[in-house]
C-alpha cells in the first residue's frame, strides 16, 4: 500500500486519534503505520478498504473524497474503537488541505470554517483586541505552533514519528481557526516532508523541509510582534481573492505541468496581456501525474472558450469583466465573458518586448517573487524570458543539466558581455517530458533558442527549463508535455555533448555553505546529532576571513545552543533549552537564505536591492561574489 491510494484525512481527524490512545499504544503507533503501508487496499466509491490480517478489516470512508471525521474510520478488530489501527490509518494517509488552484470568483470570498468542525466548540478569536494586532488566542495559538515546531526540530525526521507530527497537526488546526492560514499551511507542509522522508519518497529534499520549518517558526514567532499590514501579511489568506479588471487581451504563451508533494496535479498556462503583464489560468486537483497529462487536453474553465489549455498556450482569448488574484490568477466567475482570439509569436508585439528586458532586471524582479521567507504581494513573476545558444551538458552532483550561453547579458566585474546559464528539468517524473527533452538539447550544441525558464536562487546563474522555441523555428515546445524527436534537431545523429569547464567553475566557493550544512544536518538527526559535531572554531575563522562575521557568530551560537545541556544540583540532566536552539537555528536559516538572494542577484548582473527577508544587520557586511 502508498500513502496515494488512501484518501486525504483531515488534520484534526488524525490529531483526535492519537491524543485518544492510551501511552502504551502510543509507542506502538510508528510500527503500526509501517505494518499497515505493507498490507493491500481496495477502493469501492468513497470507501477504501485495508486488509490488517485475514480477519479484520480497516474502512476509511470519505465522501467528497476527504476523511471529515472521526467517525469516518471504522476498525473491524475486538478492541476498536480504541485500538491503534484507526491513528495508524489516518497518520500513513495524506494530510488533506486546501488543493493549489481553488475555484474561482468574482467577488472576494469571506472566511469560513472547516466543514468538520463548523459544528464543533473551538476557540474563537478575541475581538476586544485592537484589529492591528494579534489577539491572545491568536498569540496562544502561534505559541502553539512554534513549540510543535520546535519539537521536529529537537526530534529531527528519525525522531518525528506519528506522536510528533499529531501534535503539528492539531496546532495547525487550531491556527486555522484563529484565522492564521498561513502558519497552519506551513505546518501542514512541514508534516507532509516529514512523511516523505522517513518513507524514502525519492522526490524529498533536505532543503525544502528546511524551507517548510523556518517558514513555520519565523510565522509562528512574528504573529507576536507583527502588527497592521505585517500582521495582515503574517496571517495570510484562507482563499484567494480577486477583483474585477475590465477588458483584457490576452496572448498565449506556455502551459506547464503541475504536480504537487501532497497528490494534487493539473496544469497552468501562463498568457500576457497587451501591456506585458503575466496572467495564470489553472486546474489543479488531487490526482498526480496522471490527472496532470490528461487536463492539458481538456477545455479551459474560463468564459465560454473551448481552447483546451494546451491550445491556449499558443492562441489568444478576448476577455470581458475579467477578474484577478493578486499573483496574477484569473478568475472563472459567472460574470467573465471569454471568447478565442488570434495569438501571437514569440518574436512579434506585444510577447517580443518579454525577451527585451535585460536578464539582470529580470533576475532581480524574480528574486523578490521568489524570496523564501519574504511576504508576497503578488505583484512579480519568477519567469524569465531569454535568449540563449546552448553549449552542451554538464555533469553535477545532483545530475546532468544542460549549459547555454545567454545573449544580452550585462557586464560583471570585467566578465564577458554573454552569461552562461545552466538549464534544469522542473521535474524528474519519468511520466513528464522535461528529462528525455533536456538531454535531446544537449546533442544540439550551437542551436540558438528563445526560452522561458524560472528562476533557481542558486551562486550561478540557473533556470528550471518550462518552454523553449522550436529548434526549426517553427512554433514552441511546452518542455514539460510536449517530446522532442531527434528529426527535430539540426544534425539528429549528434551523441549528446558535455560542454567545456567554464570561467570561474573551479574558483572559490562562498564559505557560506559551512553555516548552510549545520543547518540542514539538523533537520534529519535533530538537536543531539549536531552537537556531537565538535569544535567549529575553525569553520567560523574561516567565515570571518571571507567577510561574514554574522554567520560567523550564528554558527558558534547554534553549535554551543545544540551542545548545552546543564545539570541540577544532583548531576542529572536538565531538559534542554529547545526554544533557544529554535531561535538559533531559525536565525542562521534565514540569514543564509538572505545572504544567498543577495549572491544570485549579483551572478545575474549588478548589485540588486536585497529582498525584504534580509536580515537588518546584512547591509553592514561587505558582499564579495564568489565564483
Amino acid at each position: 500500500m502508498t500513502a496515494d491510494r488512501l484518501p486525504p484525512v483531515a488534520p484534526e481527524v488524525t490529531a483526535t486519534l492519537v491524543e485518544e490512545l492510551s501511552p502504551r499504544l502510543r509507542k506502538r503507533l510508528d510500527a503500526m503505520v509501517t505494518k499497515l503501508a505493507a498490507r493491500p487496499t481496495h477502493r469501492d466509491g468513497d470507501t477504501v478498504t485495508i486488509a490488517v490480517d485475514d480477519d479484520t478489516e480497516l474502512r476509511l470512508h470519505a465522501p467528497g473524497g476527504v476523511v471529515a471525521t472521526a467517525d469516518g474510520i471504522v476498525c473491524g478488530c475486538l478492541l476498536a474503537p480504541a485500538c491503534a489501527h484507526r491513528a495508524a490509518a489516518a497518520c500513513a494517509a495524506p494530510t488533506a488541505d486546501p488543493a493549489p488552484e481553488h475555484a474561482d470568483q468574482s467577488t472576494p470570498p469571506t472566511l469560513e470554517p472547516d466543514s468538520a468542525t463548523a459544528t464543533a466548540p473551538g476557540p474563537t478569536p478575541d475581538t476586544a483586541s485592537p484589529p492591528d494586532v494579534a489577539s491572545p488566542a491568536q498569540r496562544a495559538a502561534a505559541d502553539a505552533l512554534w513549540a510543535a515546531g520546535a519539537a521536529v526540530l529537537e526530534a529531527g525526521v528519525d525522531g518525528a514519528g506519528a506522536v510528533t507530527q499529531s501534535a503539528l497537526l492539531r496546532a495547525a488546526h487550531t491556527a486555522r481557526l484563529q484565522q492564521l492560514p498561513r502558519a497552519a499551511g506551513a505546518a501542514l507542509s512541514v508534516v507532509t516532508l516529514v512523511r516523505a522522508a522517513r518513507a524514502g519518497d525519492p522526490s524529498y529534499r533536505t532543503a525544502d523541509l528546511v524551507t517548510a520549518l523556518a517558514e513555520l517558526l519565523g510565522t509562528a514567532h512574528r504573529v507576536g510582534t507583527a502588527s497592521g499590514a505585517e500582521l495582515a501579511a503574517v496571517r495570510g489568506r484562507a482563499r484567494r481573492p480577486y477583483s474585477a479588471d475590465g477588458s483584457l487581451r490576452l496572448y498565449g504563451l506556455f502551459t506547464e505541468p503541475v504536480v504537487t508533494d501532497s497528490g494534487h496535479g493539473g496544469v497552468r498556462t501562463w498568457v500576457a496581456g497587451s501591456d506585458g503583464r503575466l496572467f495564470t489560468v489553472g486546474d489543479v486537483a488531487p490526482g498526480g501525474v496522471g490527472r496532470a497529462l490528461g487536463v492539458a487536453d481538456r477545455a479551459v474553465r474560463l468564459g465560454d472558450s473551448a481552447l483546451t489549455h494546451r491550445e491556449l498556450g499558443r492562441a489568444g482569448l478576448a476577455v470581458s469583466g475579467a477578474t484577478v488574484s493578486p499573483d496574477g490568477r484569473l478568475g472563472a466567475g459567472k460574470g467573465v465573458k471569454a471568447v478565442t482570439a488570434r495569438g501571437a509569436a514569440w518574436t512579434e508585439p506585444p510577447l517580443a518586448a518579454l525577451w527585451d528586458t535585460p536578464p539582470s532586471e529580470q533576475a532581480a524582479r524574480a528574486l523578490r517573487s521568489t524570496s523564501r521567507y519574504g511576504d508576497q504581494d503578488g505583484g512579480g513573476s519568477d519567469l524569465l524570458f531569454l535568449d540563449v545558444e546552448l553549449l552542451g551538458a554538464v555533469r553535477e552532483s545532483g545530475g546532468t543539466c544542460l549549459l547555454a550561453r545567454c545573449e544580452g547579458g550585462v557586464p560583471v566585474a570585467g566578465a564577458p558581455a554573454e552569461a552562461w546559464v545552466r538549464l534544469t528539468v522542473a521535474d524528474d517524473d519519468p511520466a513528464l517530458a522535461h528529462r528525455d527533452n533536456l538531454m535531446l538539447l544537449a546533442t544540439a550544441p550551437g542551436t540558438r533558442l528563445r526560452i522561458i525558464g524560472r528562476l533557481v536562487p542558486a551562486l550561478h546563474p540557473r533556470l528550471t527549463l518550462l518552454a523553449c522555441s522550436h529548434p526549426t523555428g517553427a512554433g514552441t515546445i511546452d518542455f514539460g508535455l510536449d517530446r522532442l524527436r531527434r528529426a527535430d534537431l539540426p544534425d539528429p545523429t549528434a551523441p549528446a555533448h558535455l560542454a567545456p569547464p567554464q570561467p570561474g567553475e573551479s574558483g572559490a566557493q562562498s564559505p557560506l555553505y559551512l553555516l548552510e550544512r549545520r543547518v540542514e544536518q539538523t533537520v534529519p538527526a535533530g538537536r543531539a546529532a549536531l552537537g556531537m559535531l565538535g569544535d567549529v572554531t575553525a569553520e567560523a575563522r574561516r567565515i570571518r576571513r571571507a567577510g561574514l562575521p554574522t554567520a560567523a557568530g550564528l554558527l558558534t551560537a547554534l553549535c554551543a545552543s545544540a551542545a548545552q545541556r546543564d545539570r541540577d544540583l544532583f548531576g542529572r540532566l536538565l531538559p534542554a533549552d529547545t526554544d533557544g536552539f529554535a531561535t538559533y537555528w531559525l536565525a542562521s536559516a534565514r540569514y543564509t537564505a538572505a545572504v544567498a538572494e543577495s549572491l544570485c542577484a549579483a551572478a545575474w548582473g549588478p548589485a540588486q536591492e536585497v529582498p525584504s527577508a534580509a536580515p537588518s544587520d546584512l547591509e553592514q557586511e561587505p558582499r564579495p561574489t564568489y565564483r
